[in-house]
């Protein structure tokens, strides 16, 4: 009989906001995510231990998961954040920042639990409703006649992950060859619904960035080079290939199902001869290139190539759906049936591309495709990696603007424009609001300025040099200066805010952020075409980053009790 053990009572943390050890780990969780943030972010080491592999990035999809807490609290803010960034790529940084700046000033003002989590929503819906208006003055339309915005807001993804570490040429090249892709899996002329194409990255260590490149269709990698250079009419025109995702290793637990095996049977040979067979269908059918998700019998792979035909095997699975939309082949699932006609797929056009040590081949569609390959090269693994993450999220941001055509103004100008334009709208009808929400009015503009100094936070973090961040007090866009000199815009040399919008001016007024100011309404920006924003932030990301930031704050200053179960 085993031993039965008394099992513990669980652990009851009341009011965990009150808690100093919680409150310090939120703490230092913010300090740690605020140095991360912006194109002169920190990066950020992390590593097990007992060993493993060491992490260096300062984004937050890879910085969260590799960052463990005992404390359930964080992880609820950090699980919200995540979610997030599993949908939508990008303002993961912006999300963590203002859910902790909102906890931070809540407790910091003294407003009872109810009445900040009361506020914070209306606030947020001044805010959201404002960023849906058409007159909205930190929105810009993205034009898709042009490549330029999305160019634009391609870089500002790039050049804002210090880990890739990036010279000015080749972050506009990554930008330029991210917008290409994703144009290119944009179908052209597709009746009905419009399915996106798709991009495969291959990555190539050891080689400068600018030789990074983007192809129309697949590139698959082919170790057999001697074979290939014996190949004949490699450029020709549309051939018949035929892809496989049962394995053809003639293995017999491959062929899965109750296998019965008679005395005196050598399963091996007729296992052999059945893959022959499907090797001499192939050849009759002339199919010139035999692709395989798994691994291929030595006899059949030397049986197909001594009639000419291309064999790859080990494909994988990432490749396998990609490869049947470029050449509409059906996936055959055993080698026991003869492959029906339809299963065929065409191939456009064959050629071999050389990158570094890997020898890949290139096979275009034999019409229009949507599927295309990016090969990213860089210097060493470490940054390689950093680069790949920071194209997929591109790519996932270039694709929202589909949904919604509109971009954000980035360098902290949409914040410190939120910060105004709420305190502002926030004095109209004072008396009803806080009816409405049941809270006094000291209590309304204690909220208010808790909020408001929140989204001013996240814009004085991209400053991690020591200068000073400021807001100019005519459009509310951002500006930031060496530490001690406000001289630099006062005086009118010819800086710009943080989008790149507005340039400083001898009449204009400033005030550094997290000041008392005067509340204004930001007027609007009389924007001449050639002058354009150079940084540009996700429209669909950052609004629901706002919306998860203040909604995970109010959830965290709801909580009550943690109850731990310590058995």
């Amino acid at each position: 009989m085993a031993r039965l053990v008394k099992k513990s009572p669980s652990l009851c943390t009341d009011l965990p906001l009150d808690n100093t050890d919680i409150c310090n780990r939120l703490h230092l969780l913010r300090q740690l995510l605020r140095s991360c943030i912006g194109p002169t972010g920190r990066l950020k080491q992390v590593h097990n231990n007992i060993g493993g592999h060491v992490i260096t990035t300062s984004t937050s999809s890879v910085l969260l998961p590799a960052i463990s807490s005992s404390q359930s609290f964080i992880n609820l803010i950090k699980t919200s954040i995540l979610n997030h960034v599993s949908r939508f790529s990008d303002c993961g940084l912006f999300a963590a920042l203002l859910c902790l700046s909102l906890i931070e000033q809540a407790k910091q003002s003294g407003l009872r639990g109810n009445v900040a989590t009361t506020v914070n929503q209306h606030l947020l819906g001044l805010c959201t409703s404002y960023l849906q208006r058409q007159d909205c003055g930190c929105k810009v339309k993205l034009d898709f006649c042009s490549s330029q915005s999305l160019i634009t807001l391609a870089r500002s993804i790039v050049s804002s992950k210090p880990a890739c570490v990036l010279t000015e040429q080749e972050a506009l090249h990554i930008s330029k060859l991210a917008v290409q892709a994703f144009l290119l899996t944009v179908p052209c002329n597709s009746p009905g619904v419009v399915s996106l194409g798709k991009i495969v990255t291959v990555s190539v260590e050891g080689h400068s960035v600018l030789n990074s490149a983007v192809f129309p269709g697949l590139l698959l990698d082919m170790p057999d080079v001697f074979f290939l250079n014996k190949v004949e009419n490699l450029h020709s025109n549309p051939t018949c290939m035929v892809l496989f995702s049962a394995s053809l290793a003639g293995d017999l637990s491959d062929l899965g199902g109750i296998i019965e095996v008679h005395p005196g049977v050598d399963t091996d040979s007729q296992i052999l001869d059945q893959l022959l067979k499907l090797g001499n269908q192939v050849v009759k059918d002339e199919v010139k290139l035999f692709v395989c998700q798994k691994v291929i019998h030595p006899v059949l792979q030397h049986h197909l190539r001594s009639h000419g035909i291309i064999v790859i095997e080990r494909l994988g699975i990432t490749l396998m759906e990609p490869l049947a939309q470029l050449t509409g082949a059906q996936p055959v699932a055993t080698m026991h049936t003869t492959i029906p006609a339809k299963a065929y797929g065409r191939v456009g056009d064959l050629s071999i591309k050389q990158f570094g040590s890997k020898t890949m081949l290139h096979l275009q569609p034999p019409g229009d495709s949507a599927i295309c390959t990016m090969i990213l090269c860089h210097r060493n693994e470490t940054m390689l990696s950093e680069l790949k993450v920071v194209c997929h999220k591109t790519e996932h941001v270039l694709r929202l603007t589909l949904r919604e055509p509109s971009a954000l103004l980035g360098g902290g100008c949409t914040e410190t424009h939120l910060a105004a334009y709420v305190r502002h709208k926030s004095m109209d009808n004072v008396t009803e609001t806080v009816s409405v929400l049941g809270c006094s009015q000291t209590e309304y503009l204690c909220g208010v300025e808790g909020f408001c100094r929140s989204l001013e936070s996240v814009a004085a973090a991209l400053e991690h040099d020591g200068g000073n961040s400021l807001m100019d007090l005519t459009h509310a866009h951002h500006w930031s200066t060496r530490a001690n000199v406000m001289e630099e815009l006062t005086e009118g040399s010819s800086g710009f805010c943080g989008c790149g919008l507005v340039e400083s001016s001898t009449n204009q007024k400033w005030t550094y952020l997290n000041t008392k100011y005067p509340q204004f309404s930001p007027a609007p920006l009389f924007r001449v075409p050639t002058v354009q924003p150079r940084v540009l932030d996700s429209f669909t990301a950052k609004l629901n980053a706002l919306q998860v930031a203040v909604e995970t704050a109010n959830l965290a200053l709801d909580v009550r009790y943690l109850i731990q179960d310590m058995n």
